[in-house]
């Protein structure tokens, strides 16, 4: 792994089953780089241990963020936005979403104009830091994809899945630097693979699906693991060779002549998952406004799939993209939203199932434990 230059804004990260080795990546293309994070992941442990690594991730939430990034760019803690509802005395929600994917969703299709209830946006640059305001009960949804809704579960967040979104598989990948000698998933052995975010995210279950298909042995790639904001700017400054990532950190790594290596199809499913705290389904006015958010959000993805375009201008306006950029990233987003089906169980199943007998989580999740498919029985 690269470590040239020289720079204030570290990420130090030790390596999967090498405690205490390290390795120092500087930001000095990226002055606005996130705060520094520690994120060491042992080969096996207890799960109280292994919560407490890749929860380490949190560190930097109120961190401003990925390379000059707007406001939505940054997390809860430096502060939301407030939506107006109608109705005084509403219930408010508390919106979790990760790299303003959702809320440009829903202000472009302006999907909760008129809402009965009252809302706020708390924004994450991953799913482990927006997955550990969940558990604390600082945000009433989220939105991730299938391995870090499993691995909130493991890490006991008072969670359950209420709707589906269908994206596509080609949204995440393993990406190496245009000039990299390395021409094939088979050439990783014995190289340092940067995953994004923390340990039990998709990009890890891709990475190892990968390994896996080409008969690489997982011990003979070294791991580690670092959040997007950080990353992005080590891979944009040519710190680090192989990043394995997810959309739109993905989709900006090519777009700096990141060139792709083996992306999501035929690993991933392409699946992502709406959650609800058990608290706010709990209480009856919150829950009725989880409904309405669901449904909302439906015609906000029935909107985007119909009109591309204007939604890959407004999210551009959201996180100041490029243009092209953000066509690219729109065009591959989870839009279309659903009831959870038998099917969509089954296949996440399947993924806990596979990421148990990888050492991704360290036990096995039970879906349909933390399955609520009545909450929500489609757009209204």
């Amino acid at each position: 792994m690269r470590t040239r230059g020289h720079g204030r804004s570290r990420a130090t990260l030790s390596g999967e089953g090498q405690a205490g080795d390290s390795v120092a990546v500087t930001a000095a293309a990226a002055p606005s780089l996130a705060h520094a994070v520690q994120t060491t992941v042992p080969a096996a442990g207890t799960r109280r241990r292994w919560l407490r690594q890749a929860g380490g991730a949190v560190a930097s939430l109120g961190a401003a963020g990925w390379l000059g990034a707007p406001t939505w760019a940054r997390a809860q803690a430096s502060g939301t936005a407030a939506g107006v509802a109608n109705a005084a005395g509403a219930p408010t929600l508390v919106l979790g979403d990760q790299a303003g994917g959702l809320r440009a969703l829903i202000e472009a299709a302006r999907a909760l104009e008129g809402a009965p209830f009252h809302w706020r946006w708390a924004n994450f640059q991953g799913a482990a830091p927006l997955f550990e305001a969940h558990r604390s009960g600082a945000v009433d949804t989220a939105m991730a994809g299938d391995v870090p809704v499993l691995a909130a579960a493991v890490g006991k967040t008072p969670l359950k899945i209420v709707a589906t979104r269908v994206g596509k598989p080609e949204s995440l990948g393993i990406v190496v630097q245009q000039d990299s000698a390395l021409r094939r998933v088979a050439d990783l052995r014995g190289k340092t693979v940067i995953v994004s975010s923390a340990r039990g995210s998709i990009s890890q279950y891709q990475l190892y699906g990968a390994l896996e298909e080409a008969g690489v042995q997982r011990d003979e790639v070294t791991v580690k693991f670092v959040l997007p904001t950080d990353a992005a700017a080590a891979f944009i400054s040519k710190q680090i060779d192989v990043w394995a990532t997810f959309d739109p950190y993905y989709a900006v790594a090519l777009q700096h002549g990141g060139r792709i290596l083996r992306d999501g199809r035929g690993i991933n499913t392409a699946l992502g998952f709406i959650t609800a705290t058990e608290a706010a389904l709990a209480d009856p006015e919150k829950r009725a406004a989880v409904v309405q958010f669901l449904s909302r959000l439906g015609r906000a993805g029935d909107w985007a799939l119909a009109n591309p375009e204007a939604y890959a201008q407004v999210y551009t306006q959201l996180t100041r993209l490029p243009i092209e950029s953000s066509r690219i990233i729109t065009g591959r987003a989870s839009l279309a939203v659903r009831p959870v089906t038998a099917a969509d169980v089954a296949a996440l199943q399947t993924v806990a199932d596979r990421s148990a007998r990888d050492g991704i989580l360290p036990v096995r999740v039970d879906v349909r434990a933390i399955t609520e498919a009545r909450v929500w029985s489609g757009v209204g």
